[in-house]
This record gives C-alpha cells, structure tokens and sequence, in this order.
C-alpha cells in the first residue's frame, strides 16, 4: 500500500449534501480508534452495568490517512484539521445530531450526539481523562445511548467499538466522494444479517424505522433490466451491496432514509451511466441503483426527508 495515492478531501458548503449525515457505530471504525462507554466511576467498556449510557470517541481525526477501496481503484483519504473543524459545525448548525446507524446500513433512534468539541490541549482536553491520547483538531464527540436494543445487543456485548461518520465531500479534482463510510463488498450473507437486525430493531418500541417506496416505476424497470442482464450474461460489476439494492428497487420494496442517501451519492457515477451494458459497468450498475430516475428520485426525496 506505499504506493498508493492520496486525496485530501474537503466540504462544499454550497451543497445540499456537503458534510456529515450521520454518525455510525461500528465494529471496525475506519480512524481505527475505539470508543469507551461511560458511566459514574468506571471507563472501560468491559465493566459498564450502572449506565449513564454515554459513549466517548473520535468521530475525525486530522490527517489521518484512512484506506479506501472501490470499483477504480485502492487509495487513501485524509481530512485537515480545517475540514475537521468545519464539518463539526456544520453537522450541529444543519441540526443533525440525533442521527445514527449501525455498520451505515441500519437507520437507529435513541442516539444523539450531547457533546462535541476539538481538541485544542495535549494535556487538559477532556478526551484525556479517559485516555484517549487523540491528536490535536480531532472531533470528538458524546453519544447519549437511550435505545435499549443497542445498549444491551451490540454496546455491552463489544459488538460496536467505535464511531464512523457518513456523508459527503469532494476531492481537489472536484470529484463528489463519500465520507469514510465503509463501502467494502459484503456477502450476502452479511447483508442478510444486517436485514435481520434492521427487522429486530423496527420491532423496538424505542425505535421507528421511517421508510419510503414512492421511488418512480422508471427506476423499478431500470433496476429490473440490470438484474435481467446479470443473470443471463453474467456479470463481476458492482459489489452485493449494489445488487442487492437493484433487487429491492426491482421488488418495490420500502427503503429507510441511509438507503435513500446512498442511492444519492450514487450520483458521483453518472459520467459512467451511457457505458453499454456489454461494454463495462458504468451504465449496468447505474441502472443497478435505480438509474437517472432513481438517483434524482432520492437527491429529492433526502431534501423532503429531511425538512
């Protein structure tokens, strides 16, 4: 990986989707530093029983090279400590602090962000108290825990073990990139237990999963012609995540709000959407997601959401 190259990435304020969306908690964040879970007098995850349920973390770490992989390439991203600092406003200013996923796949309630701060000390921050020898202008952040499924399943059990945020920046070549969110291929297999947890936690009566199926028929028809086109021919474009969002959007199937948002930034692709199907993946996997007609449905219908 020494040879690989790195992108500095920064925030459009211009943009309606510029900065942070959501932040997640995850089992491998990609900063690679974990959080801790906090109550009266103990800090390690391991001991919690007597909750104040307050999870401590850095959300974004200044100059951190953080590995990325997708359908061009492998690479590295970094932020600066301007960017750092920008998108820690912004995502209070915009009003977005109580929104949250687990692995950016499932949308969760209860979670809301009660602190937020930059660290400005080596030594009196109170990121220090607790251990976390972060660098100087990283974004830390508090998570207030009220949601007793994720408490219960995946805090105290170690299954989630740091934060990971999720939304949208460009590169110096003015190129729309994703934040960290993970976009590794997952199984099917995985994505089923990913499934499975969103029905767990939609049957909480401390969580409601809003989801929306008014997509166009034009983006069904699209997503069902991919699908058609893969199975008879065959097809190493995309990753499952790709198909199996075709699949829900050949269905008819309801999608939560973090779906919507990455049908959205799938938008990043449309220079590639004309490729004949027989002649790459650009336009088999802009179908894929839903084609113009689903990518234009979910920029509009994310601004809807979130009004």
């Amino acid at each position: 990986m020494e040879n690989l190259e790195t992108y500095e990435l920064f925030i459009d304020e211009e943009s309606d989707f510029g900065g942070i969306e959501a932040i997640s908690i995850v089992e491998n964040p990609a900063i690679e530093e974990d959080f801790i879970a906090l109550k009266a007098q103990e800090v390690k995850l391991t001991e919690v029983n007597q909750e104040r349920r307050i999870l401590m973390g850095a959300a974004l770490i200044p100059n951190k090279e953080i590995y990325r992989r997708n359908s061009e390439g492998e690479y590295f991203i970094k932020f600066s400590e301007e960017t750092v600092r920008k998108a820690s406003q912004l995502f209070l200013s915009r009003g977005k602090q109580n929104n949250a996923t687990l692995e950016h796949e499932v949308e969760i309630g209860g979670l809301s962000v009660v602190e937020s701060w930059i660290i400005e000390d080596e030594v009196q921050d109170k990121s220090r108290k607790y251990g976390l020898n972060m660098p100087l202008g990283t974004w830390m952040v508090s998570v207030k825990v009220n949601n007793d499924e994720i408490w219960e399943e995946f805090v105290k059990t170690n299954r989630v073990k740091g934060f990971s945020i999720e939304g949208f920046f460009t590169d110096k070549l003015d190129r729309p990139k994703e934040s960290v969110k993970e976009e590794a291929e997952l199984s099917y297999e995985e994505m089923a237990k990913l499934y499975e947890i969103e029905e767990i936690l939609s049957a909480s009566n401390d969580v409601e999963l809003a989801s929306y199926s008014d997509y166009p028929k034009a983006a069904r028809n699209n997503a069902k012609r991919a699908l058609k086109w893969k199975k008879e021919n065959g097809s190493s474009c995309g990753t499952s995540v790709g198909w199996t969002r075709a699949s829900q959007l050949a269905s008819g199937s309801a999608l939560s709000r973090s779906t919507i948002a990455r049908m959205a930034s799938f938008k990043r692709h449309q220079q590639h959407k004309d490729v004949p199907y027989s002649e790459g993946c650009g336009g088999l996997m802009w179908d894929a997601w839903g084609g113009s007609a689903g990518v234009n449905w979910a920029i509009s219908k994310l601004k809807q959401i979130d009004k």
